[in-house]
């Protein structure tokens, strides 16, 4: 009995110091991104305050691509970015990672694991792999904006205007119009007016023959 109690105590260590050399990881089993944007945060078992250590997740069933990363040891602010062209930030907590992703596509559906990483001091921690989260992201249909009145003011101005030009530009059409008619007919009147006057037949102008005395031939011959 006294023997068995001796080989657990000294068991328990052992036990003990395993638990602390690993990184237990949980994670919502899914989540969807509503407007092309998610919150994906990650819980940890083991604290990383005062530690060098390394926070990423990772895409696809093999982790083959890295989404986001941040470095830190909690006496620098951590700056998240992304190697990969995603559009990421995050929030550190005592035991919880969060990161930001937003700017979504639907062929970016897919599930996404969060990776811990803990690199000072020895030993060197890496987080047990877990089932991960599946990110949904939904097909997003974009409705065409009511078109601004401020934009609409000036078009609206540049019809009227031209509209305003068009109208007066056909009233002096037709005032033109109207005179030239009104001008022309009088003319036509007129000269049926000319034509319809009575006029002398014959010649206008009288041919006179010159005076000349008659001549008393019979005075010669007596």
């Amino acid at each position: 009995m006294i023997l068995r109690l001796f080989l657990a105590l000294n068991f328990l260590p052992s036990i003990q110091a395993t638990a602390e050399n690993k990184i237990f990881v949980k994670q919502a089993p899914m989540l969807v991104a509503y407007n092309n944007a998610v919150n994906l945060s990650c819980e940890y078992t083991n604290n990383l305050f005062s530690k060098e250590f390394q926070a990423a997740l990772y895409k696809g069933v093999d982790s083959d691509v890295e989404v986001c990363v941040v470095n830190g040891n909690y006496s620098l602010q951590p700056q998240f970015h992304s190697n990969t062209g995603f559009n990421c930030d995050g929030k550190l907590g005592n035991e919880t990672v969060t990161f930001y992703l937003w700017n979504l596509y639907v062929n970016q559906t897919d599930i996404y694991f969060c990776k811990i990483e803990v690199m000072y001091p020895p030993p060197y921690i890496l987080n047990e792999k877990n089932n991960g989260t599946i990110i949904h992201v939904k097909e997003t249909h974009i409705c065409p904006a009511p078109p601004s009145t401020e934009s609409s003011k000036p078009f609206w101005a540049l019809v009227v205007v031209n509209g305003a030009l068009a109208f007066y530009s056909l009233v002096i059409t037709v005032a033109l119009c109207i005179c030239w008619m009104k001008n022309k007919r009088s003319r036509i009147l007129q000269s049926d007016y000319m034509n319809m006057t009575p006029r002398r037949p014959g010649p206008t102008r009288k041919h006179y023959q010159p005076y000349a005395p008659a001549r008393d031939f019979a005075a010669y011959r007596s």
